[in-house]
């Protein structure tokens, strides 16, 4: 029985071991039986969490464009160990990173609208909400707004980044 839950789990798509265990305990299977299985199955092969987190980091870093704090709060959700997320999120470097900020600031700065103070309020909330510093978001919505126009530009000189990404650094302590 428990080793058909597992199964049925990872048919839909890759688990960690934590939320195979999850499962099983949902589904009223002992601790020790669940261990077991876990067990044969970490031996096997079938579970692997440090894979399964360089998959996901590479997928949702790709795919969605999440940054390395927001890829590390879903490993955590998922029960992955906190040096086996660190391992997988180091192969995510800084400057792929920002290169990342930049192109969704880009995307989303072609169907923005409004003055120039507010477009860059929603575009850096947006790469917030995606996991990114402040000063980060806030270097990529300056490069980009310059980038965009002379209004835009115009705005964009006048905004020191650095002042800003420690001012909102300090309003997250």
């Amino acid at each position: 029985m428990a080793r058909e839950i597992c199964l049925r789990q990872l048919s839909v798509r890759p688990r960690t071991r934590a939320e195979l265990a999850a499962a099983l305990a949902r589904q009223g299977i002992s601790e020790e039986t669940a261990s077991e299985v876990l067990d044969r199955y970490d031996e096997v092969g079938i579970i692997d969490d440090a894979a399964f987190a360089r998959a996901w980091v590479t997928s949702r870093h790709a795919g969605r464009g999440l940054a390395r704090r927001a890829l590390a709060n879903e490993l955590r959700q998922r029960g992955v160990d906190g040096d086996t997320a660190s391992e997988a999120l180091g192969e995510l470097d800084e400057t792929t990173e920002a290169e990342t900020a930049r192109a969704l600031v880009r995307r989303k700065l072609r169907t923005a609208r409004g003055e120039p103070d507010a477009v860059f309020r929603r575009l850096v909330g947006m790469l917030a909400r995606k996991g990114y510093s402040p000063g980060v978001a806030i270097r990529a919505v300056k490069e980009a707004l310059a980038e965009q126009s002379a209004e835009a530009a115009a705005f964009a000189e006048q905004i020191d980044a650095d002042a800003l990404a420690d001012a909102e650094e300090e309003g997250l302590r």
